[in-house]
């Protein structure tokens, strides 16, 4: 009975052990599992089933049989594991869409937002998508890039310096940012301007498009697109103001009435002064009296505080 219970203790250093490693092991499984998706669990299943299946059928060659399949049988699987896997993993959004297309996998809802040339070129895209205030993922049309190409390459400095800054700015989202960034080949050759192609391609993809463009943004509406304006955002961030409410500006020009002078915030916002015309070039408070917002900005109206 001592012998047993010895041999007992003898082993208990070991069952800890073995204890231990199977925990740290099935922590390791469930962490590995609950942050991967479900189309990367099956990639990397495959890639190794598919090694071990290409091994066995290399060991049917008989220069490779004998003493070599014994030795390097295990290396030479996970050298045929480690290519599929890679292999895999460069294509892992078309196997996904196989995975989908079988029925082993559900179609996810992509939510795609296109970016307009307009929009590129504003250059703020970039900004928005790093702080990650877009979702889902972005999409590049080619005929949007082709339009882009052009504009770069026009003879008219400013519109040569606007395409460039935007080619620019499509290098920055597509290194900087983690949203997935991808150019579409999808074009529609019936359609001849490029306003028609991305409002059909939000269509065709349910997506939304990214603009700043005013009548984009109209034309959209009235067909039932979904649209993103960055005008909208920004406007949106800016701070209110209410009426009766006081400002200090600089009237840096005259208005369209005879009597008005023009100044403007810090944040570009116009603010029209009732009698400021002759205050040109001069710093002055005014109280405000009305707000305009709209798509292509907001106008602050405003008359002089000695005139209140």
């Amino acid at each position: 009975m001592l012998a047993y219970w010895d041999k007992i203790q003898a082993t208990v250093p070991y069952g800890v052990l073995l204890g231990l490693g199977v925990g740290l092991l099935a922590v390791g499984i469930e962490f590995v599992f609950t942050r991967l998706k479900m189309a990367h669990i099956l990639t990397v299943v495959l890639s190794l089933l598919l090694s071990v299946f290409l091994t066995d059928i290399l060991l049917l060659f008989p220069l490779i049989r004998g003493e070599f399949a014994v030795r390097y049988y295990a290396g030479a699987i996970l050298i045929v594991f480690y290519v599929l896997l890679l292999i895999c993993y460069t294509k892992r959004r078309e196997i996904e869409e196989i995975f989908t297309s079988l029925g082993i996998l559900k179609a996810r809802e992509t939510k795609y937002k296109i970016l307009d040339t307009s929009a590129i070129i504003d250059g703020r895209i970039a900004d928005i998508s790093k702080i990650k205030f877009l979702e889902g993922e972005i999409l590049i049309p080619k005929f949007v890039l082709n339009e882009l190409q052009q504009i770069a390459d026009s003879s008219e400095t400013l519109k040569r310096n606007r395409g460039r800054r935007g080619l620019d700015i499509l290098n920055r989202v597509q290194k900087e940012i983690d949203i997935p960034v991808r150019i579409v080949d999808t074009d529609f050759p019936e359609l001849v301007d490029v306003d028609s192609k991305l409002i059909k391609l939000a269509q065709h993809l349910g997506g939304k498009v990214v603009t700043n463009d005013f009548n984009l943004n109209k034309i959209a509406q009235l067909q039932n697109v979904a649209v993103l304006n960055i005008n909208d955002l920004a406007n949106a961030l800016k701070p209110v103001v209410l009426p009766g409410e006081g400002l200090n500006i600089t009237i840096i020009k005259e208005g369209k009435e005879p009597s008005q002078g023009v100044g403007y915030l810090d944040d570009g916002t116009m603010v029209v002064v009732d009698n400021g015309r002759r205050y040109i070039g001069s710093n002055v408070n005014v109280v405000i009296t009305s707000t305009l917002q709209t798509s292509a900005g907001r106008m602050i109206f405003g008359k002089l505080a000695s005139h209140v």
